[in-house]
């Protein structure tokens, strides 16, 4: 077994990385700690994570064999304010409901058009 520190990066083709900026820093609180001409990566919002934004127009928002990704909410009760948050940065509501009473589950998509799951568990 290959010890690490779990899975550290997702990278997004994406038409604009400004703009996929500008909505997971209102959406989630991302942070940016890397930007070149053609990406910015930021950390968060758990310790560990990063996320790439790289310009490719042609590819942004194809989920080729990944169908979505997915944050954890910390308490069930802040779905709704999660949801709204989300729309508030440009994002969309696609479906939402529970896995079981107690545990709500939201699929969004970010303006490109990635599935994203909120979830309680």
């Amino acid at each position: 077994m290959v010890e690490t520190h779990g899975l550290t990066h997702v990278s997004l083709a994406v038409r604009d990385p400004q703009r996929s900026l500008e909505f997971y820093v209102q959406a989630f609180g991302v942070r940016e700690y890397f930007r070149d001409e053609d990406q910015i990566q930021v950390r968060g919002p758990g310790p560990f994570d990063v996320l790439a934004f790289e310009r490719a127009p042609g590819k942004a928002g194809a989920a080729g064999g990944i169908t979505h990704f997915g944050f954890r909410l910390k308490k069930p009760e802040d779905m709704s304010h999660a949801v709204a948050e989300v729309e508030r940065a440009g994002g969309k509501l696609l479906r939402q409901g529970e896995f079981a009473p107690g545990f709500p589950f939201a699929y969004i998509a970010d303006p490109d058009g990635y599935e994203i799951e909120l979830w309680f568990e």
